[in-house]
């Protein structure tokens, strides 16, 4: 059984850190900038789409908080346990995710 002592604070700040920027913030603006500003865009992700028609923006950035919530958490048990690709794979998944949707989104605000 490994420990968190056996994982640098520093790298998992910094993983968290790109996860945060990208996924969370990158994301979540340009998501609510194609809501906000473009009749002929709509959300392709069901799930979320469903969260905004239920919740407004409050669905999106709720929705957002329990994926990062849930990944973290994966991270967190993953470290513990001493398992190196579940301690890294959830912040690099949100990065990739988040880095790809936020170009994407900004892509489709540009037109």
């Amino acid at each position: 059984m490994g420990s968190l002592a056996s994982f640098d604070p520093g790298e998992f700040s910094r993983l968290w850190f790109l996860a945060t920027l990208t996924y969370g913030v990158g994301d979540i603006v340009t998501t609510l900038a194609l809501i906000g500003y473009s009749d002929r865009i709509r959300e392709a992700n069901a799930l979320v789409a469903a969260a905004v028609n239920a919740f407004g923006e409050f669905g999106l950035v709720g929705l957002k908080l329990a994926v990062f919530g849930v990944c973290l958490g994966i991270s967190l048990a993953s470290a513990r346990a001493g398992d190196r690709l579940g301690y890294y794979l959830p912040p690099a998944v949100l990065a990739v995710v988040g880095a790809f949707t936020t170009a994407l989104n900004l892509r489709l605000l540009v037109g």
